[in-house]
């Protein structure tokens, strides 16, 4: 059996580099882990799912990348802070961060209780930007220059019925990015986002429709081509972490099937 070219990966982009990952344990972080170690790099995995961020760093291992798990909850301060640092001690200064980690799941709006809220902008805008915060100063110092991906959503394009917190969440991250993109342009450090539609994760599973929800809703966010697959934005992912993209910065690129075109 040959190998389709096609899908093959573009040689090794991230030779000598280090990255981090959030959301390693499964699905698009997973993915991405396994495809910046195939091209390379030294990959740090974060994630608070023990069995499966284990399993991810077992995979990076048959690829014979230098790896490291860390159990990391992104919306602790102190659990970023101690994880960066032990990623610059044992693997080096972080040259690209993927944000990947999220949550969400479909419920009305009258529904949701405040720690509901909370946990979802916790974990996918608080979290992106204490990720952030936490690497930049690695980034910048002694020699800048560094590659910022972030995981945002069509959801942070158009409205999603039943998912408020969601949408309002990834609308901060496209933010976000954009602002950081600006302060950071003439300092070596770019930063930019993907946004998925419907990911084959199993995060879709939370995202059924709640007791008396309107189908029409999903139909609307629903591409014609079907689900992405984690590999496909992890494709898109790699491209803005390496050298390939190095005059973009503040770029949202939309891995949809066309749902926002």
């Amino acid at each position: 059996m040959t190998a389709d070219p096609g899908n093959a990966p573009p040689g090794r982009r991230f030779e000598g580099r280090t990255a981090v990952v959030t959301g390693a344990a499964s699905g698009i972080g997973r993915a991405t882990a396994i495809r910046l170690a195939g091209e390379g790099a030294s990959v740090a995995c974060l994630d608070v799912v023990a069995d499966g961020l284990a399993e991810t760093a077992d995979a990076l291992g048959v690829l014979g990348a230098k790896a490291m798990a860390l159990h990391c909850d992104v919306r602790s301060e102190a659990d970023v802070n101690r994880s960066v640092e032990e990623i610059a001690a044992d693997l080096g200064r972080p040259d690209v961060l993927c944000n990947v980690a999220g949550i969400g799941t479909f419920v009305h709006t009258t529904d949701v209780t405040l720690d509901q809220w909370d946990r979802i902008i916790g974990v996918n805008l608080t979290g992106t930007f204490l990720m952030i915060r936490a690497v930049l100063p690695h980034m910048l110092e002694p020699n800048p220059g560094g590659a910022i991906v972030n995981v945002a959503s069509t959801a942070g394009f158009v409205g999603s019925a039943y998912s408020a917190a969601y949408c309002a969440s990834k609308g901060g991250v496209v933010m976000l990015t954009k602002a950081l993109a600006i302060e950071y342009a003439d300092r070596g450090v770019r930063v930019n986002a993907v946004a998925p539609g419907g990911v084959d994760t199993p995060l879709i599973a939370n995202f059924g429709l709640p007791p008396g929800g309107d189908p029409k809703h999903l139909y609307r966010i629903t591409s014609r081509m079907g689900f992405c697959t984690p590999e496909q934005v992890a494709a898109a992912i790699a491209f803005l972490a390496s050298d390939e993209s190095s005059y973009t910065t503040g770029a949202v690129l939309a891995v949809d099937g066309g749902v926002t075109a």
